[in-house]
């Protein structure tokens, strides 16, 4: 059965050499509200003896941007709402936390003992609407406010947009943008990285009607590109104490286009898990 997306993919084609890097980039610093993302990722680049080629995709963890744009919030200035009030009891959460995530969701997924999925406003099931709470409080917090807490950026595609332009005009390289979060799923223990924001790079591969080995048409073989290459990232960014928020992916050969984070969402009726 064939599940549609919102957005329909550009046709495109990507391929890969039989050797593909993935490097995390050094020098990143801790970043403050303001902070020129590709200043930072040029200069990284430089610390780690790299420059930009044809096919680079740099993959860029989701609370970089948050940060930039900051999106902190003290969740002690937050009025709590009947329904936050109620999930919260249901799930034994902050309830400040909760009428947060409730701000950024167009829906309740799934709910349990310290459990509360949702569909987010950008259209993706994930755990508390992406909001994080480690390492959340923006440098300039009085003393003695907070709890913090860090949402996603406001709309991660346009975010990677800025950037890869940005990168792409002063290198005058092809290259891609994708912004991650991990994401936990269906049926299987832990998290992975997925892409919440995507640029350049196309967000899915339409192999449909191509032909296999022995010729046959292939019928439904749609490969989620950019959560492949947030995945791979993920494996040498981390997510405790490593600070190492850019990963560059080489190896990689694709034509630049106009794609988007959306192209990976199932339609809701088309979702069977949701």
């Amino acid at each position: 059965m064939s599940l549609p997306s919102p957005i329909p993919p550009a046709p495109c084609t990507i391929r890969c050499a039989k050797r593909l890097e993935v490097i995390a980039l050094d020098g990143v610093p801790i970043v403050q509200p303001g902070d020129d993302i590709a200043a930072i990722i040029t200069a990284a680049l430089g610390t780690s003896g790299l420059a930009l080629e044809d096919g680079d995709v740099l993959v860029i963890t989701s609370k970089l941007f948050s940060r930039v744009e900051n999106r902190f919030v003290d969740l002690s200035t937050l009025d709590v709402g009947e329904e936050a009030a109620k999930l919260a009891k249901e799930t034994e959460k902050d309830p400040r936390l909760v009428e947060l995530i409730l701000r950024d969701t167009r829906s309740v997924s799934r709910k349990g003992k310290n459990i509360l999925v949702v569909r987010h406003r950008l259209g993706f099931i994930s755990a508390n609407a992406g909001i994080d709470a480690s390492n959340a409080a923006p440098e300039s917090a009085p003393e003695g406010s907070g709890p913090w807490a860090l949402v996603l950026p406001k709309n991660p595609d346009k975010s990677a947009e800025l950037v890869r332009a940005t990168l792409a005009e002063s290198s005058g390289k092809k290259i891609g943008v994708i912004v991650t979060d991990s994401f936990g799923r269906p049926f299987r223990v832990g998290t992975v990285g997925a892409a919440v924001g995507v640029a350049g790079v196309p967000a899915v591969y339409d192999q449909r009607g191509m032909k296999d080995l022995f010729g046959r048409p292939l019928e439904s073989t749609v490969t989620a590109v950019a959560d492949q290459i947030a995945a791979a990232a993920d494996l040498v960014s981390g997510q405790a104490d490593e600070s190492r928020p850019i990963t560059l992916v080489r190896g990689l050969s694709f034509d630049v286009t106009t794609s988007s984070a959306a192209q990976l969402l199932r339609l809701p009726v088309a979702d069977l898990y949701a």
